[in-house]
Order: structure tokens, then sequence, then C-alpha cells
């Protein structure tokens, strides 16, 4: 047995204190812990790229659909003219919702006035509300096959 051992039997401690011999008190705690405080420059220099984020970004969720109600569009209409995205004829109200940055007509709400409304999609309701009114809905071709 080594003499220093020796010397020590009989001592709470050993000679390290209350709580240096005690757990992972000595080294600065488990693992990780103390990365942002007491460990943080051997963080950087042993493992700079821990904290932050890594990896890579889904951009095909990026690109929500843009959506317009009718009840919305009937109350924008002379925000519409106002910007070029609509103009008024004899017959109807041409609004061109696809330059104006809308995706899709919803069918809520209702339609006083004849409407002729392009659009990139539009769901059934909307359709059948504008065509009630004495409108349309102009839809882009789809290919055939």
């Amino acid at each position: 047995m080594p003499s220093r051992t020796h010397k020590l039997r009989g001592s709470r401690t050993h000679g390290r204190g209350k709580k240096h011999g005690r757990g992972a008190g000595g080294r600065g705690g488990h693992g990780n812990a103390g990365l942002h405080k007491h460990k943080f420059k051997s963080m950087i220099k042993y493992d700079p790229m821990h904290f932050g984020r890594h990896g890579f970004t889904r951009h095909a969720a990026m690109h929500p659909v843009k959506a317009i109600n009718l009840e919305e569009l009937t109350r924008r209409v002379a925000e519409l003219e106002a910007q070029g995205h609509a103009k008024r004829t004899d017959s109807a109200i041409e609004v061109d919702l696809t330059g104006a940055g809308y995706d899709k007509l919803l069918g809520g709400g209702q339609v006083a006035s004849p409407l002729k409304i392009t659009v990139a999609s539009a769901s059934e309701q909307a359709r059948a509300k504008v065509q009630e009114a004495g409108g349309q809905v102009l839809l882009p071709e789809e290919p055939k096959e």
C-alpha cells in the first residue's frame, strides 16, 4: 500500500476537501455538462460544431397555397382595380387572381355581381356560386393524355 494512502487512513476525505472525491465534481460534471459555462473553451477547441443547427432545409414545404374566399374577393375588388389586377366591363368585372398572387379561389361568402375570374384552381362551391351570379371561373387547361 502506498505510503500516502496508508497515511490518510482514518481521515474522512483523504485530503481532497468536502466534495472533490465524490461523484463527478472533480471533473466538472458528467458528459457534456458545462459546455456553455466552465468547459466552454474546450468545447470551442475540440467540438466547435457542437451547438447550432446543421443539416438541410426541406424547400418543398416553403410554398404554401395562397387562397382567397369569394367574400374577401368581392370586398377587395376596388383595391385589385387600383393595383391593375381587375377591370370593369359592361357585362362583368374581370379579375386576374393569378397576377395578384393567389393560387386558389374558395367558396366562402356570397357573390352579388357577375365576375370573370382567372385563377390557377378553384373549389367546386366557388365555381357554382360564381356561375349562379352570372359569371365564370377561367382555369388553365390541363394536358390530355
